[in-house]
């Protein structure tokens, strides 16, 4: 279909794209004040949102185009080595995965310190064990992560309060459902070690709250952005716990056992200049790509992931792909893999990876047929010079609970 004037389409021709996430992508761009959309090769089509692509408004602030999953994004730690492997790392994972994560912390502080602070606050809290605290005592200060066009745009902004909900800082540590998953992966490249620490997720049930409470487009968005901060530092203090508990599996839930790592929102509003103008750069299931910034893009279940470096390209608005991209929708999956794939055979991946995942129906809906294959998706990203591979990542183990 023919796209308006302002969108690029980041996709090679035998990326497949569902005609309803192109309707809109097209539909989005089209809004007011709506400069430019970019849709990334893992474009599908969301509740009326399109997933996977990127929007610079001028003067408007779209809450919708967040969505629930406000903060979502990925962590990746590189390890040296590590110092399990096979059935006993199996078992390890199993263990450090299963119940809550934080259980010595009390919940409603939890989520107080990480709302206002982020993953620092961890280093400071009664309970939280030894090595968290270091790890968190070593992460960036809030002005330094890397969260838009430059590095660093509108991370200073002030969390507003948290949601009355104390229980929320129980979930801090859990992964969550739909398609967000942790993972230990072996590493192909340079520069990440030989094993690294995945893990998917963003702020559980605080995202939910805030996508209830803003609706409407917003001329003066401060309020919004300042409950954004929040989810997206409860999203990054989420994904740094979730992270320890596979590093602690490992042996390796030390800083001296990190040979790298980053962190990069894949849904959020930061502020951009494009063309001359200021805009607010919305981001839908689609991750930062700065000049010379460290990347991802996620593979399904079992395939591969790849690590890239930004080329910082403002006509594809600093972005690129967040995943491989679905090319069914969940209750599609399960109906048509059901009776196509042993609930046993779900346990182990194609390339001989573990999954540990507590939910059968889960396992279908994010099973890796139910997506687009990710080598087309990166030779996309590749060919219009939004970013560069840096290493590949093969699933040895991975968790969806």
């Amino acid at each position: 279909m023919e796209m308006p004037r302002n969108t690029r389409l980041v996709a090679d021709p035998d990326v497949w794209m569902e005609t309803a996430a192109l309707e809109q992508l097209a539909r989005v761009a089209c809004l007011p004040g709506c400069r430019c959309a970019v849709g990334m090769p893992d474009l599908h089509p969301g509740r009326g949102i399109p997933i996977g692509a990127a929007f610079a408004f001028a003067g408007v602030v779209h809450p919708a185009l967040v969505g629930g999953d406000a903060g979502c994004g990925a962590r990746v730690f590189g390890v040296a080595k590590a110092k399990h492997d096979g059935d006993a790392l199996l078992r390890r994972v199993d263990e450090a995965t299963a119940g809550p994560a934080l259980p010595d912390v009390d919940p409603g502080a939890l989520l107080a310190a990480v709302w206002r602070e982020g993953p620092r606050a961890l280093a400071t809290l009664d309970g939280v064990p030894d090595s968290l605290a270091e790890l968190a005592a070593a992460e960036p200060a809030d002005d330094q992560v890397a969260s838009g066009p430059p590095p660093g745009a509108g991370a200073g902004v002030a969390s507003g309060p948290p949601p009355d909900d104390p229980h929320l800082g129980a979930q801090i540590g859990t992964v969550g459902g739909g398609n967000h998953f942790a993972e230990i992966s072996r590493v192909r490249g340079r520069g990440f070690g030989t094993v690294a620490v995945v893990v998917h997720t963003g702020s559980r049930g605080a995202g939910g709250l805030i996508a209830a409470k803003w609706h409407a487009p917003l001329t003066d968005p401060a309020a919004y952005l300042a409950d954004l901060a929040g989810a997206v530092r409860f999203a990054r203090a989420n994904r740094l716990v979730v992270a320890w508990r596979l590093l602690r599996a490992l042996g390796a839930a030390r800083p001296s056992s990190i040979v790298a790592t980053f962190d990069v929102t894949h849904n959020h509003v930061v502020p951009a200049t494009l063309d001359g103008e200021a805009v607010w750069l919305h981001r839908k299931g689609c991750a930062p790509a700065d000049s010379g910034q460290t990347t991802i893009v996620l593979g399904s279940r079992g395939t591969e992931s790849w690590i890239l470096r930004g080329e910082g390209r403002a006509d594809l608005l600093w972005s690129v792909a967040h995943g491989a991209g679905r090319r069914m929708g969940r209750s599609e999956a399960l109906a048509k893999l059901k009776d196509r794939y042993p609930r046993a055979s779900l346990a182990r991946t194609a390339a001989g990876g573990r999954v540990v995942c507590d939910d059968p129906a889960l396992l279908y809906e994010e099973h890796p047929d139910a997506y687009k294959p990710v080598e087309p998706v990166v030779r996309s990203l590749e060919a219009a010079g939004a970013a560069t591979r840096l290493a590949a990542l093969t699933p040895l183990v991975t968790v969806k609970r």
